[in-house]
């Protein structure tokens, strides 16, 4: 790994500049994340209840438009979509991909 502004091999400091976002939307952090096949899968499962709406709309405002998330419940999340709706009209599109009784996945993806 090396630092974006740190000393080079000639003694010298460089800042290394980032590479322009492509047109379609470019994913610019070191995660490997753009690498990645299919969908994002956020297993709310995990996440504290106290902070679990929070999260799941933080990581939904990352999305770029056309893109999506799977989200994985144990419950129907019907006052999340609910909230959802509220906050960003139409912004999503929600495909139930499986529905219960113990384990609830569904698509979330930002409309074009």
């Amino acid at each position: 790994m090396h630092d974006l502004l740190g000393g080079g091999h000639d003694g010298h400091d460089h800042v290394e500049e980032a590479a322009p976002i492509a047109a379609t939307g470019g994913h610019q952090c070191a995660c490997g994340g753009h690498d990645e096949v299919g969908l994002p899968e956020l297993d709310a499962r995990t996440i504290p209840h106290a902070i679990r709406h929070a999260t799941i709309f933080g990581a939904l405002e990352g999305l770029r438009l056309g893109s999506g998330l799977l989200l994985v419940a144990d419950h129907n999340p019907l006052p999340l979509l609910a909230q959802l709706e509220q906050r960003a009209p139409g912004a999503f599109a929600v495909d139930y991909r499986e529905s219960g009784p113990e384990l609830w996945r569904l698509e979330l993806a930002r409309k074009a």
